[in-house]
């Protein structure tokens, strides 16, 4: 059975754009945002986030919301401590990747 060029070609192309479709939506911008997301959706169910904003102090008062994250922080299940800094690093890393989505690349289609 031999197959015609154009059947091999659809074939290639195809597994191209499968490619090409699976190399974008990996960017560094989408992994962090599902590191995110998956973190948020753990730190929810490991903690009772509603008695939290109940007991955190009005977001005026600067330094008392300091010292409540600081005690929450410190007081809390190691677990949540490691997805907090998983929060923190996804949201670092997301900010990164938009600066250079926005200011690296327009640049890259000038040369």
């Amino acid at each position: 059975m031999t197959m015609t060029n154009s059947r091999i070609q659809d074939i290639v192309m195809l597994r191209v754009r499968t490619i090409h479709a699976l190399r974008s939506s990996t960017t560094g911008a989408g992994l962090s945002v599902l590191i995110l997301i998956s973190s948020l959706y753990l730190i929810g169910r490991k903690v009772w986030v509603a008695r939290v904003f109940q007991n955190m102090p009005r977001l005026e008062d600067v330094p008392a919301l300091l010292r409540f994250s600081f005690y929450a922080f410190s007081h809390t299940n190691p677990v949540v401590q490691i997805l907090a800094l998983l929060v923190l690093a996804a949201s670092i890393w997301f900010v990164r990747e938009m600066y250079r989505v926005v200011t690296i690349r327009p640049m890259l289609r000038l040369t």
